[in-house]
């Protein structure tokens, strides 16, 4: 498993329109693996590798578009005051009560800048019960760079963004990163296609032309995928996403999605999706034959850029391929290797299949 590739794209910041430095990353990871390679007016990176194996005397056997988005959340300064705080709006969906005592990164046409986070508000010194018993708004954080106020107003300007401040994690048998969403799809577009272009002879033939759309906005409401499907015009499409998993403590069995350590998950139904159940039943297939873990599973909220490929053009036969994540939109984002893994290798064996 190529941890160093993971890491890198963990660590970038980028946040809803503002993912210039994920993929300038990717460009460059990417170079030689596809036929073309463009950049949408949205910012979105398409990147195509046409059919290498001819199917029933045509050149391919349709176009498949696998999304990626490359956004991760974070925070866009709406004000600096004249102590020199700043006040953020959010990009993506936060819980509060995730965002206490939080370092973060400030990043500005300077250079970044890091910062804390916290909310307004006394210390716990200071504070009643009452005071102690509140969650605070998202609008009530503010950032606190540690510089004097008029040098801060020097650097930082409304319209700069923000990211949490928190190092990759490589455990034993996991990893952790605040941005694993998403930037685990771009990374398991990237390695599965490149295991087909390592395969020899024909065990990296694929009948499919392949775009990968390294896409754009997805947190704020599946923006990039639209605009990326309608230029494309694919016959099946594929969301990579991260999905949950609550095999924790205090989450009822029922609730859970998917478990850590079951492998890749084939996602039946989101609330932005579902699923044609052929495709479901050709990636079983796959996983099966070549026994790749994988599981299947149902999201009740939540939606990923697959939705956007489903119904754009004339619409599109879909699937979301997934890995369960526990703490989701936090930065402990937490993902088993070997789920992770097996996602790249059902993708790889499916795009070698499919015609």
């Amino acid at each position: 498993m190529n941890i160093d590739l993971l890491k890198r794209l963990c660590e970038i910041p980028g946040i809803p329109g503002r993912e210039e430095r994920v993929r300038a990353v990717i460009e460059q990871e990417v170079d030689g693996l596809f036929d073309e390679m463009e950049v949408d007016p949205l910012g979105s990176l398409i990147c195509r590798r046409n059919a290498t194996r001819k199917t029933r005397g045509r050149k391919s056997a349709g176009t498949v578009l696998i999304a990626a988005h490359m956004d991760e959340i974070g925070f866009y300064v709406r004000h600096v005051d004249e102590h020199g705080f700043l006040w953020v709006n959010a990009a993506g969906g936060f819980d509060p009560r995730n965002l206490f005592s939080r370092r973060v990164m400030v990043c500005t046409d300077s250079g970044d800048h890091l910062g804390v986070m916290n909310p307004g508000g006394k210390p716990i010194h200071i504070s009643s019960p009452a005071d102690r018993s509140k969650v605070p708004g998202v609008e009530e954080f503010f950032i606190d760079l540690g510089m004097p106020a008029a040098k801060v107003q020097k650097l930082v300007k409304i319209g700069d963004y923000v990211v949490m401040h928190e190092p990759f994690l490589d455990q034993p048998e996991s990893v952790v990163s605040k941005a694993l969403d998403n930037r685990f799809a771009c990374w398991t577009a990237i390695e599965a296609v490149r295991k087909l272009d390592k395969a020899k002879g024909a065990a990296g033939n694929h009948a499919l032309d392949i775009v990968v759309g390294f896409t754009v906005q997805e947190e704020v409401g599946l923006r990039g995928a639209g605009i990326a499907a309608n230029r494309v015009g694919a016959d099946y499409g594929i969301g990579l996403d991260v999905t949950l998993s609550c095999d924790t403590p205090g989450v009822p069995t029922t609730e859970r999605v998917t478990k850590q350590g079951d492998g890749a998950a084939v996602m039946i139904q989101d609330s932005s999706m579902i699923a044609d159940y052929r495709l479901v039943d050709e990636f079983c297939a796959v996983a099966r034959k070549h026994r790749i873990p994988h599981q299947r599973c149902i999201l009740g909220r939540g939606g990923q850029d697959g939705a956007a490929i489903q119904r754009s053009g004339d619409g599109a036969r879909c699937i979301a391929i997934t890995a369960g994540t526990r703490y989701i939109h936090t930065v402990t984002e937490s993902m088993r290797k070997s789920d992770a893994q097996a996602a790249v290798d059902l993708l790889a064996a499916w795009l070698h299949q499919a015609k």
